[in-house]
């Protein structure tokens, strides 16, 4: 009870895969937060290292073990289907929260009944202030971006502010968002399975009325599994080519066609660096486009729902798509 009013209730998510170093240490910034977690969820894609073994010692865990991979997408969306929680955290495994993160976020979702999504600020190294998220940007070119990722803090981001949408690495959503976002019973798009799903999210939020928000009191720090330590070709080629063509798939099942002949030139641009650049470093990326074509039925489909439900103004969504590169 807070005030004779009943607290409402979250329940946070986890989906891990080899992550025996940083599952232990998220779980515990879990269990000290000021806010009481009414469920901790713990989805393991097939962890072929000590992850199962870690969670099962903790107290408070629920874990189911997948016997195959289900991706970022599917590992959430089995999670959330078994939650009754009126909020739910997405969280990486590498990320650990300061103990007001959820409490923040919550107090400031509940003043505004619009607010489907919110982050706080996150860091890359807390030590040296190096920033990795303040939430998400979009450019006219469709690239997304962590805002002030690598920046130093220097309190530029220090406002609170609607932004264009919430890393998936430490977001807290709305239940009745999510209820209303969801597509074929998904909320994120299995499709994707890795990196980019929370864009797609983002802006399909924007298109059907919910706002995100960043709360900069919120503390949490992110060890990135795709750090700037690590090179690209450290990275299995399977998932750049999710990385790669998951933009394609948020463009066609969210884009404005007015909107995008608007901004074509810059579109364009990019398409031709990004293709060439494929074609010389990285050829492999290209057989994505596979997957693309024979995927475009299906978000073709998934296009005319989300588009067919849309209720902001198109000029309300596309003023958070700022900047030519």
């Amino acid at each position: 009870m807070n005030g004779g009013k009943l607290m409402s209730t979250i329940s946070a998510h986890i989906v891990t895969y080899n992550s025996e170093e940083d599952i232990q240490g998220c779980i515990q910034s879990l269990l000290d937060q000021s806010y009481p977690i009414e469920r901790i969820i713990v989805i393991d894609n097939s962890s072929n290292d000590k992850t199962v073994r870690i969670v099962k010692c903790l107290k408070g865990v629920e874990l189911i073990e997948n016997k195959v991979n289900n991706g970022f997408a599917g590992g959430h969306n089995q999670a959330i289907e078994s939650s009754t929680s009126d909020y739910i955290l997405v969280l990486n495994p590498d990320v650990r929260l300061q103990k007001e993160y959820i409490a923040l976020l919550i107090e400031e979702m509940e003043s505004d009944d619009s607010i489907g999504s919110a982050t706080g600020k996150l860091y890359r190294d807390i030590q040296k202030g190096t920033l990795d998220s303040t939430g998400l940007i979009i450019k006219k070119n469709r690239r997304a971006f962590d805002r002030g990722s690598g920046l130093n803090d220097t309190g530029q981001f220090d406002s609170e502010q609607y932004i264009f949408g919430v890393s998936g690495a430490a977001a807290v959503y709305r239940k009745k968002m999510i209820e209303d976002l969801c597509v074929d019973g998904q909320f994120f798009d299995e499709c994707f399975f890795a990196y980019k799903e929370d864009i797609d999210v983002s802006w399909r939020a924007q298109l059907l009325g919910w706002n995100s928000i960043f709360v900069s009191e919120a503390i949490a720090e992110h060890g990135r599994g795709w750090g700037e330590d690590r090179k690209r070709k450290d990275i299995p080629i399977k998932i750049r080519r999710h990385s790669y063509i998951n933009r394609y798939f948020y463009i066609l099942k969210n884009d404005s066609f007015v909107y995008l002949i608007k901004q074509l030139p810059c579109i364009i641009f990019y398409e031709i660096l990004g293709i060439s650049y494929a074609l010389l470093k990285e050829p492999s990326l290209l057989k994505a486009w596979i997957t693309f074509f024979t995927k475009i039925p299906l978000m073709c489909k998934k296009r005319q729902e989300i588009q067919t439900r849309k209720r902001k103004s198109t000029v309300e969504v596309y003023k958070y798509f700022k900047g030519w590169w």
